[in-house]
């Protein structure tokens, strides 16, 4: 509990400040919102000149752009795509900081496991992103409700917030199995987004269909804003899909990290 208790507290200035950016970046997005209903006609036909392999990549559906939770689920890659920037950098830092900050001597001789220590390190992590995700939550259903120019489809608007925690959990999981391979790691950052927007590319450029298998390989293709949008529901197979790779990706840095040999970086 003291180790729980500890990284969580080194947390906190950094989670607050991925709150303040990620409610920062959606109450632009809402800025915008009133204005292009205002002129929602031209902004369509603007849209129209693009192609549908550009609206497939920027999310957008002519369908449902005129509707809150369509312009927001355009808008909703990109806060995704920085939230998964924070997962990513919470799971490669949770168990290579000591080896960089030169602790790890000092938290191995102590009289816990190593089991012990990955599930402080795990809660902790999961803790900072709970609040972020709770946090943002409500930020952006006020927004809503404030800028709003008819009523919308509460339920759909929170299941599209409801990715961001999945996709984040994803990201989390599978950043914390890639730092256990390796033995000395100076600055997650330039991994932490290489992961990220090289799995937002894949997704991107090649999985644009909706039943394209190619989506499988990015977590960002998980979720189609548009199919919850009609349905009401996510697609299963990719749910299960994500959960498996969380799960495993967790078992495995168990399992590494306590056979594995810490180094204490020069």
């Amino acid at each position: 509990m003291n180790m729980y208790r500890h990284e969580v507290r080194s947390l906190v200035k950094s989670t607050a400040i991925w709150i303040a950016g990620l409610a920062a970046l959606a109450a632009l997005y809402f800025a915008v919102y009133p204005g292009m209903m205002k002129d929602a006609e031209n902004f369509r036909k603007l849209l129209e000149g693009y192609s549908p392999a550009v609206r497939a990549v920027l999310g957008i559906h002519l369908d449902f752009l005129t509707t809150l939770v369509g312009f927001y689920s355009m808008a909703f890659p990109f806060v995704s795509l920085c939230g998964a920037i924070q997962a990513a950098n919470l799971g490669l830092s949770a168990l290579s900081r000591e080896s960089r900050e030169r602790t790890a001597d000092f938290l191995l001789v102590k009289p816990v496991s190593r089991s012990a220590i990955v599930s402080a390190k795990l809660l902790a992590a999961l803790t900072a992103i709970l609040a972020t995700n709770a946090a943002y939550d409500a930020f952006t259903f006020f927004m809503a409700n404030l800028v709003k120019t008819q009523d919308f489809d509460r339920k759909i608007f929170l299941m599209i917030n409801l990715s961001l925690l999945f996709i984040q959990l994803i990201f989390f999981a599978v950043g914390m199995v890639v730092s256990v391979f390796f033995q000395r790691m100076k600055n997650v950052l330039p991994l932490s987004l290489g992961m990220v927007f090289g799995l937002y590319a894949v997704g991107a450029l090649l999985a644009q269909k909706s039943d394209d298998p190619a989506r499988y390989l990015s977590p960002f293709r998980y979720f189609d804003f548009i199919w919850i949008i009609r349905n009401g529901t996510y697609e299963t197979s990719y749910l299960i899909t994500g959960a498996v790779v969380a799960a495993v990706s967790i078992a495995a840095s168990y399992l590494v990290y306590n056979r594995k040999d810490i180094h204490a970086v020069p």
